[in-house]
This record gives structure tokens, sequence and C-alpha cells, in this order.
């Protein structure tokens, strides 16, 4: 990277940034201006797809990678790729969506030609929200599966499973599976990915790639999802809507995310550090 930073800052979306399905507060656009005059390189890290943030990181003006599908990708939104992506192993793939097909689960996949929407899938609808008012270039490609989809010759790469309120025989046998890391990221969400991946060691990875140290990372969640991230950054910090997890693992609670939490961490605690960098 040509450009230097002092510092980065990796921020969860969804009740930390803003409210899900609405924009970015103006209160929160003028924080992350003030982050860039300040030096630090300002991203998204998120449990979304990289085909559901292309126009946040143009109004956000955002110019490093973005983290996507909970760790799973770092995302150029400029170039609309992904340039590093933890995929699952086609075989594993494979027997996970046969396992979940045949149990009616409610599942939508994540990979870089597109979201994959399984026949109970409950989720279009938000993909459908995304792309209203996008130029249809930069829209997120919806495409449907059925049964025989992992039979198929080929498939694509996968890096994320999204299951909507998945009955307790599903999440407990993918949750013990060591091949995979299982975790919340929301009321009834729960994010399914290839073992070691993280927002926490997605946000190492992209601040060794900037060349910031990483004691001068900071991290800003709400969710079970977000713990390895403020636990990972050198400077943790939890919004006041926070589970207990992810306030325990942050050095710095601010207030909730309908309160301007955001913008209160950037003005009292991110900037006067960066200051003393």
């Amino acid at each position: 990277m040509s450009e230097v930073y002092k510092a980065l800052l990796a921020a969860d979306m969804d009740f930390t940034l803003l409210a899900p399905g609405k924009d970015v507060p103006e209160g929160n656009k003028k924080a992350i201006k003030a982050l860039k005059e300040a030096g630090v390189a300002f991203t998204i890290a998120t449990g979304r797809s990289s085909f559901l943030v292309g126009k946040f990181a143009e109004d956000l003006e955002i110019d490093v990678p973005i983290i996507t599908s909970n760790g799973g990708s770092l995302f150029d939104a400029k170039t609309r790729k992904q340039f590093a992506s933890r995929d699952f192993e086609d075989g594993k793939i494979r027997s996970l969506l046969r396992y979940l097909l045949d149990n009616d689960a409610d599942a939508t996949l994540y990979s870089d030609e597109g979201i994959f929407f399984a026949p109970c899938s409950s989720r279009k609808f938000f993909v459908e929200g995304y792309n209203v008012g996008v130029d249809p270039a930069k829209q997120s490609p919806i495409i449907d599966i059925d049964r025989s989809f992992p039979d198929r010759e080929v498939i694509p790469h996968f890096n994320k499973i999204l299951l909507i309120k998945p009955n307790k025989t599903i999440y407990d046998i993918l949750s013990n599976d060591p091949e995979l890391e299982a975790i919340c990221s929301g009321p009834d969400l729960y994010d399914v990915m290839p073992e070691g991946s993280s927002k926490g060691n997605a946000l190492l990875s992209l601040a060794d790639y900037l060349g910031v140290p990483r004691s001068n990372t900071f991290a800003i969640g709400d969710n079970e999802n977000d713990v390895s991230m403020i636990a990972a950054a050198g400077h943790g910090i939890a919004m006041g809507n926070a589970t207990p997890g992810a306030r325990s693992a942050a050095k710095y609670i601010t207030a909730n995310y309908d309160s301007l939490g955001f913008a209160k961490a950037v003005y009292e605690f991110i900037i006067p550090l960066v200051e003393t960098f």
C-alpha cells in the first residue's frame, strides 16, 4: 500500500454503525471523515456477503479492503473482487449442503459468484432490498439452488453459510464439528465458516497488509461474532447495546448504536489515543 496509516479501525455494521436495512447516520459519517483526517484507515467488518457492502463502501469512501463473510474474505470494493478468501473444501461444502438440503434448513450461502439460496431460505428479501436503487451492474446476484446442486460436477467456492433459526440438532452438529466455525451473528442468525475464519484473524491480516502495527488496531462491535476482533485488536470497543461477551472483551464501552455510540467512541476514545501514537 502506498499510503501510510497511523492506525486501523474495523467496525461492525448492523447494530454498531447503523440499523439493519438503514443508511449510516450522518453523525457516524462525520466521525469516519474525522478518523481519516487523523490518519486512521477505516473499514467495515461484517458478516454480510461481499455483494452487500458495495454501496456502503462508496458512500463512506472506504479505500482499504473490507472484511466480509464474518472474516471469510477480504474484499476490494473498487474492483469488486475478493483478494483473499477462506473457502470450504469442495468435499466439505458438498456434504454440508446435502445435509442442510435434506433437512430443509433455512440456509443462504456466500460465494464470489453471488448469493445462493436454498429452497427454504427466508433471506432473499434482504438481498432484494439491498438491490433496490443499485446500478444493475453492482447488484448482488441472486441464485436459487435445489437438492441436485451438491452433486453437480463443478460448484462455486463458498466461504460462509448463513442459517436462520436452525433446529438444535443441526446447530449442535455444526457447532461441534472441528472443521467449522459456527457463531451467532444476530437474533436467530448463525454463521458457519471454515475453521479459522473470524473477524479477529481478518483484522490482523488486514493490519499486516496495510503496514499498521497490530498494537495500533481498533475494532468496534456488538455481537458474539465481533468478540474475536474486539479481543484481537490493540484497542477493542463494545457498543452500549453489546452482548455480555463483547462487553467483557472490550477496553472501552460506548453508547448504544441508536445514540451514535460509534461516533462517541471515535471522538472520545479513538482519536485521542491515535494522537499519542
